[in-house]
């Protein structure tokens, strides 16, 4: 397996941010949607986020991404959990549900039964908040322009948050201090940055990791079942070998169970 590189500014093998003594710890997350079973780059993106808070004796939060009320299923949700256990990585505190905390998201004008979707309008977002930059340990400071992404939908009349709304504002009440995802997710971010500007959160530092791929340099996908970790169990592969799949090694993962 291989990890292929993406876009101008980030390019090359990955590294963990460097952590000195004196910095603070750091708070991750992994957030997978209950959508289908875990495969191998979700296995990298967690393990990433993991060793990323380990090494600075911070914390590694999980959080279960399940708005999408079609295609998100309870089973799919309890396999992540035994998958992520089955690596040797464990969270700090309780893994946060999305679904569960759909009132954090709702906006009152949604109480009126209308049938609408909220669209923030995002060049008059930016006059109010100014010019906006983020830091990408991999891609440096980043100058924000969400208006790349045109005027995005915040909510909808049967979901009260849209993706974009739920992560950030998930991020900033779990203490967030590092983002680390995969870079197909890179462009998002100019949109979260605004967001956070908007409702005055905090603003996390990021790391846009590049996406694990098939031999033939194919991204991994939840309908190719043969690289599911529930797949891979079942074929009696071990935790250790799934490191080296994905480029790896667990001896590297210090304090792994």
């Amino acid at each position: 397996m291989t990890a292929g590189g993406g876009g101008a500014v980030l390019r090359g093998t990955d590294f963990l941010p460097p952590f000195e003594a004196g910095d603070a710890m750091r708070v991750t997350r992994f957030a997978p949607s209950p959508t289908g079973y875990l495969h191998l780059g979700h296995a990298y993106s967690a393990l990433f986020a993991w060793e990323a808070a380990r090494q600075s004796g911070g914390a590694f939060r999980l959080r279960i991404e399940d708005i999408d009320r079609q295609r998100c299923r309870p089973e799919f949700e309890q396999a992540t959990y035994e998958d992520l256990r089955w690596l040797g990585l464990d969270w700090d505190g309780p893994a946060r549900r999305q679904s569960d905390h759909m009132d954090t998201y709702a906006d009152a004008r949604m109480a009126r039964g209308e049938s609408f979707a909220w669209r923030r309008d995002v060049g008059k977002a930016l006059s109010l908040t100014g010019p906006l930059s983020w830091l990408d340990h991999r891609a440096g400071t980043v100058q924000a322009d969400p208006l790349s992404l045109g005027d995005i939908v915040i909510a909808r009349k049967d979901v009260p948050t849209s993706y974009h709304l739920a992560v950030t504002v998930d991020d900033h009440l779990q203490g967030v201090t590092l983002v680390t995802r995969g870079e197909d997710l890179f462009h998002a971010t100019h949109v979260h940055r605004l967001l956070q500007a908007l409702l005055g959160l905090r603003v996390p530092t990021w790391y846009h990791h590049n996406l694990v791929a098939d031999s033939l340099g194919q991204r991994m996908s939840k309908r190719n079942r043969a690289v599911t970790l529930r797949h891979l169990r079942e074929s009696r592969r071990t935790p250790d070998a799934i490191w080296s799949l994905i480029g790896l090694p667990r001896h590297e993962v210090a304090g792994a169970a």
